[in-house]
């Protein structure tokens, strides 16, 4: 069940977009394990810059540089060449999740392996629970769970990967508009 629609509109200053809409995870709050769980992803895939491209399906088929893909079935495996890194990516989905670290998903918690954008939030959830940040954002300890976060998502401040990084006031800012609640 998808929770509804919600509009809230940022300066572009303060937020680096000006409309965040229906881009939601498509786990409902008892499969994701909280409402602070689904705000983190949420806040997680406009990290990412999924969420935000119009033409995708909420992020779920987006290629990292921003291409889109449309087959669930699998992983898409394809390698964006990334000039300004000089590297290439297999970075996709919601969360930009790497051909590989799908495969140890899919091996490790005995996925399927379809890409769909349901499994696609269980794995970021996996992800977010091997790196110590899940019982964090269930209690609200958001900029601790970032910093978890952090080393799985080149986009979260302190990830080190030389790509941008939000500022920590932007993410705490999306994750409360997401409807997530930051305990002190």
């Amino acid at each position: 069940m998808r929770r509804p629609a919600r509009q809230i509109l940022f300066t572009p200053m303060r937020m680096g977009l000006f409309l965040y809409g229906d881009n939601m995870a498509r786990l409902d709050s008892a499969a994701a394990g909280g409402a602070n769980v689904l705000a983190f992803l949420d806040m997680l895939a406009w990290s990412e810059g999924t969420s935000t491209i119009v033409a995708s399906d909420d992020g779920y088929n987006v290629l990292v540089g921003g291409q889109l893909f449309n087959d669930y079935r699998g992983h898409p495996r394809q390698k964006v060449w990334l000039p300004s890194y000089g590297i290439h990516s297999s970075a996709a989905g919601r969360y930009q999740i790497l051909a590989g670290t799908w495969d140890a998903i899919v091996s490790t918690y005995g996925f399927n392996g379809r890409f769909t954008p349901e499994a696609q939030d269980l794995a970021a959830i996996k992800l977010l629970s091997e790196c110590g940040a899940l019982a964090l954002i269930k209690a609200g300890h958001i900029t601790q769970a970032i910093a978890k976060a952090a080393p799985i998502w080149a986009s979260l401040p302190g990830a080190g990967y030389g790509q941008h990084e939000h500022q920590l006031a932007a993410l705490l800012a999306m994750f409360i508009a997401c409807s997530g609640e930051v305990q002190a």
